[in-house]
């Protein structure tokens, strides 16, 4: 565990793929009662919230100039640290007190997985195959994604 802890770039290429193709690119909020918003607006009771995390990922207010562009060195620091984001900002896993408690597990379980997978296969994507998302609840690709994989040679 202590090793995957050090895959600094591998943590921010997985932070930017959420980031700008969330697996729930919108979600859907309903207030019980009155509350407060960390913006400091309020929302009435039964009022619905729609977060498009899908468009978030990709607005230049939030993310800077160059939201468009997968950039996984934004999640690292000069000193080569992971950057902490605040969950309001980067909300794959939610926010807030509601913040999804096996966040640490799931980019623990997806270093370990992909770690395992790059060094063992070569995955390249197939050229001129349509990448269309799918509408749905969760972000899914209309025509899959080929790959060709080819297993590494030590």
């Amino acid at each position: 565990m202590e090793d995957v802890k050090k895959l600094v770039y591998l943590h921010g290429a997985l932070c930017e793929g959420l980031r700008l193709f969330p697996p729930v690119p919108i979600e859907r909020k309903q207030s019980l009662k009155r509350d407060t918003l960390p913006s400091g607006h309020y929302v009435n009771p039964n009022s619905i919230i729609l977060l498009f995390t899908y468009a978030m990922g990709r607005f230049k207010e939030i993310w800077g100039k160059d939201c468009l562009e997968f950039k996984p060195e934004r999640w690292i620091s000069e000193k080569g640290e992971t950057i902490h984001v605040p969950s309001y900002k980067f909300i794959s896993f939610n926010a807030g007190p509601r913040t999804c408690l096996g966040k640490d597990l799931s980019f623990l379980q997806m270093k370990m997985v992909a770690s395992t997978l790059l060094r063992n296969y070569r995955i390249q994507v197939v050229e001129n195959h349509p990448t269309i998302p799918a509408h749905s609840i969760v972000l899914l690709m209309k025509h899959g994604l080929k790959v060709m994989i080819t297993k590494r040679q030590f």
